[in-house]
């Protein structure tokens, strides 16, 4: 424990500074910080009960997270949606960063599978039938676009939020596959990789291969990516199981789902967006280049959300 007292200094400091000052002083990064310090106080208190550690530091814990405690739930009453722009302004990106190894390598299955799944059928088109499944391979004979958004457009609201549900239960059983040791994530990770390689090539191999790309481009950016952020927060689960640590698996699988909720809270807000921009933009009638145009606007927007976002916290809270 005597590694965790200058934390503990550190949050005295931000409690005796509430106290002269109020909360509505301080700035954004010491409000997060002093959420993460009472976080990791609360975890060496439950820490110092659970292996009898002595009455004096146990009262000392107690003392110093009731006081934080106040302070950490009176800022968060400022209001749902403040806290809401709170997590996806910095928590979020955060937590994406954290997770990049494990977010690049779900990716790189998912990309090599797509890249593989590609290259087979369009050798031999009959090996789409022994990369999906029957009744997921369609009769290619319209665009991509003709065949899965010829619908009134009135009826957009309804195709988007369907979009959405079916999204979020898809990204849910990647995150559940996770206690089965990863396996059945990174089996779904791997099946939607040759899904898409193989209809892309399907559709092109009819002429229609640069309205299929420009059709996913729009939402596509944001779904797939939240996918694999998802699978990625299902495999920290299995990481916490299969390799702990120095910590018990019990207590490596608690400190890992609380990560892999943030990411998964983070990605129903992707998948909201993804499935707004599927129900109302991709089904119109715009040209190719504008629709890539719009992938390509997502991606960078994307990129540059997950590159910046919520650094300056992060920064005070290494060099304070």
């Amino acid at each position: 424990m005597s590694r965790r007292e200058e934390g503990w200094e550190r949050l005295e400091g931000l409690l005796s500074e509430a106290d002269k000052r109020g909360l509505r002083r301080f700035k954004a990064e010491q409000l997060q910080q002093l959420a993460l310090l009472y976080r990791a106080t609360t975890s060496d208190l439950a820490a110092a009960q659970s292996r009898d550690y002595s009455a004096d530091l146990r009262a000392y814990l107690n003392r110093l997270t009731a006081r934080a405690h106040a302070y950490v739930y009176a800022s968060s009453a400022r209001g749902g949606w403040a806290l809401v722009a709170q997590f996806f302004a910095q928590s979020f990106p955060a937590e994406v960063r954290r997770s990049g190894a494990t977010i690049g390598a779900v990716s790189g299955l998912f990309v090599l599978a797509w890249i593989v799944s590609y290259a087979l059928v369009a050798s031999r088109p009959l090996n789409v039938y022994a990369l999906l499944p029957a009744q997921e391979i369609p009769v290619v004979r319209n665009s991509l676009h003709d065949s899965n958004f010829a619908f009134n457009r009135t009826f957009a609201p309804a195709v988007s939020s369907f979009i959405i549900a079916n999204n979020i239960k898809v990204a849910a059983i990647a995150f559940a596959g996770g206690m089965t040791l990863g396996i059945a994530t990174l089996w779904i990770v791997l099946n939607n990789g040759l899904m898409i390689g193989g209809l892309g090539a399907m559709f092109a191999a009819r002429g229609f291969g640069a309205d299929f790309w420009a059709t996913i481009a729009p939402h596509g950016v944001l779904e797939l990516s939240a996918i694999q952020i998802s699978a990625a927060a299902g495999l920290l689960l299995a990481k916490g199981v299969v390799a702990p640590g120095r910590l018990r698996r019990i207590d490596a699988l608690k400190a890992n789902a609380r990560r892999a909720a943030v990411l998964m809270v983070g990605v129903t807000g992707m998948l909201v967006i993804a499935g707004i921009i599927e129900g109302f933009l991709t089904p119109q009638r715009t040209s190719i280049p504008f629709r890539f145009a719009v992938g390509a606007l997502t991606a960078l927007l994307l990129i540059a959300y997950f590159t910046f976002a919520g650094r300056a916290p992060e920064a005070a809270n290494v060099t304070r």
